[in-house]
């Protein structure tokens, strides 16, 4: 299929099931952490309606489209730029009947969306609080890495809202950030399930967390066995391997 790429844009191979997507080489990069939670939420229910917040280039929706049997999957994005990007992947994809995508705010989506109306959402949310950190000159990388348009909280809020009764919320972030996120998922009634850390190695800390949270659920935690990237020599572990279907 002919796709129109723009100045910087390019094709990645995703190497699962011929699945691909477009990024610009000086944008916002997708990373391993996109690829850890489409993993993590692949058990998602079959015919399942699922919200991806902030899907940026479309890489968790993209995934999970290939590794799961949604019924449907509607990502939102802020930036234009990056938008129009993903609507090229999901026709080069062919995707069109699983992944729509929005070009919105998130703090507008109760305009958009009944309350309690997705099985599961899914997000990977800037990081970095608003203030914190170095910023980088590139706005659609501040904007990705930074809590400038809406905050973790929003994140979380937005979610409850929108999630049905027992519906499941999954979200990769940053270790730094866990009491908050904890805290704002209590707060908001996502009940945290389970969490993973992520490490680079065995002898370094861990730089992820992947986290599960059901709506209106019970308190019981699993804190999962930890996974690591990188072996002793350097080379992704079996578990990464896998997860790269290599």
């Amino acid at each position: 299929m002919e796709i129109e790429l723009n100045e910087n844009e390019k094709i990645e191979d995703l190497q699962f099931k011929n699945l691909k997507i477009i990024q610009n080489k000086k944008g916002f990069c997708f990373g391993i952490d996109s690829i850890l939670l489409s993993d993590f939420s692949k058990k998602i229910k079959e015919n399942a309606k699922v919200l991806d917040l902030g899907t940026g280039t479309g890489i968790i929706a993209t995934l999970l489209c290939g590794k799961t049997k949604l019924k449907e999957i509607i990502g939102i994005e802020i930036q234009k730029e990056v938008y129009e990007m993903a609507k090229k992947s999901i026709k080069l994809n062919k995707l069109e009947n699983k992944f729509k995508i929005i070009n919105e705010d998130i703090l507008n989506l109760k305009k958009i969306f009944e309350k309690n109306s997705f099985d599961v959402i899914v997000t990977n949310p800037p990081y970095k609080k608003k203030g914190t950190g170095i910023k980088n000159e590139e706005k659609k990388k501040i904007i990705s890495r930074h809590e400038t348009t809406a905050t973790l909280e929003d994140f979380i809020k937005v979610s409850q809202e929108l999630l049905k009764d027992k519906g499941e919320f999954y979200m990769v972030h940053r270790p730094e950030r866990l009491v908050d996120i904890l805290t704002a998922m209590r707060s908001y009634k996502i009940e945290p399930k389970i969490i993973k850390f992520v490490y680079s190695n065995k002898n370094s800390e861990s730089k992820l967390i992947l986290i599960k949270g059901i709506k209106n659920a019970k308190p019981f935690l699993k804190i999962e066995k930890n996974l690591y990237i990188y072996d002793d020599d350097g080379n992704y572990t079996d578990e990464i391997n896998k997860i790269y279907n290599k």
